[in-house]
């Protein structure tokens, strides 16, 4: 395609778009349709230009011309209740469900090597002595210490909110951070899971893993399954940018992209409800059997929640992107 010829042939259409749109609203019925059939037609000379000869400039002028009249033949939808209803109840737990072959591979090889780090803590004296001096870990594991005062240190509302605040933080690095091909999310789960390895061996070495188990499992299984999603979700994208499947590199990434943001929002709603667990239930006055009954019970309701909604969502076939009316439209590709 000889672009000179093109743009000289379709400027004064492009020219005649642009006049209309700064009209806005005082357009006659007329000049509404021709508006339209202009659009159309530039988003087809834009669709040309990008396949055949691109052209930085042009096309960035012709993608902002069809955005704008995208947004008036359309309309601009914003969101409502029924967008969030929407989503709780199919996107989030659809895209969840979805992912669920990274991030249950992700939970149960990170528990195995928390498991496996306090093994060789608490089997090995001479580690313990490189984590912290004798008289620091008695400190550290002794009835009323710093794993058990931890939870009582703060009032309970400001805690919650501190606790929310850190693991949103960690999930959204964890979703972020997966599109630099997966490296960063495997080393925030392995500092995570190194802590809980460390406070396993020390408290088990003290003879006091129970205590330890009481305190962590409560808030922690919710906790550690919105970490595991996060991380699993973040490694699914960036394993996006080395294998796109029958995408364009660039659409593939874009799709699993946005539903990883939409994970981020239903995440922080799950790791909210941990914190309020951490903040009030663990260090509550509750006998042990009756905090962990809350952990187990708000674990099998997020599962539940998981495999029941969103499984019968991602059938029905819901991913949790956008709806396909706020997406950028898609160029066909060869097989």
């Amino acid at each position: 395609m000889d672009l000179d010829v093109f743009v000289t042939a379709h400027r004064p259409e492009w020219d005649r778009l642009d006049f209309l749109l700064r009209r806005g609203r005082h357009l006659t019925g007329a000049e509404a349709d021709e508006l339209v059939a202009l659009y159309q037609r530039t988003a087809t000379h834009l669709s040309l230009i990008q396949s055949s000869a691109p052209d930085p400039m042009l096309i960035g002028r012709l993608t902002q011309l069809v955005a704008r009249a995208r947004s008036v033949v359309t309309g601009t939808r914003r969101a409502g209740w029924r967008d969030a209803a929407r989503f709780l109840y199919a996107g989030f737990p659809a895209a969840v469900y979805r992912s669920r072959h990274w991030w249950i591979p992700t939970a149960l090889l990170s528990v195995l090597v928390a498991a496996l780090i306090g093994w060789w803590i608490s089997a090995h004296p001479e580690v313990q002595s490189a984590i912290a001096a004798p008289e620091d870990l008695r400190r550290m594991t002794r009835p009323g210490g710093e794993y058990e005062a931890y939870y009582s240190s703060h009032p309970a509302a400001s805690f919650a909110a501190q606790v929310w605040t850190n693991n949103a933080q960690a999930a959204a690095m964890c979703l972020v951070l997966g599109a630099f091909l997966c490296f960063p999310v495997i080393w925030i789960l392995f500092l995570n899971m190194l802590n809980l390895g460390v406070g396993i061996g020390l408290m088990s070495s003290a003879g006091r893993l129970d205590t330890f188990l009481g305190l962590v499992l409560p808030h922690g299984l919710l906790e550690l399954t919105a970490v595991f999603v996060a991380a699993g979700t973040g490694l699914r994208l960036g394993w996006t940018l080395i294998d796109p499947g029958p995408f364009t590199r660039r659409t593939a990434l874009a799709q699993q992209g946005r539903a990883a943001v939409g994970m981020a929002i239903g995440l922080a709603l799950i790791l909210f409800v941990s914190g309020l667990i951490e903040g009030f239930v663990t260090p509550s006055g509750l006998p042990t059997w009756a905090r962990i009954t809350i952990g187990v019970l708000s674990e099998v309701a997020f599962l539940a929640y998981v495999y029941v909604l969103g499984g019968r969502a991602a059938r029905a076939g819901e991913t949790g992107d956008v709806e396909s009316a706020d997406q950028s439209a898609q160029l066909p590709t060869a097989a």
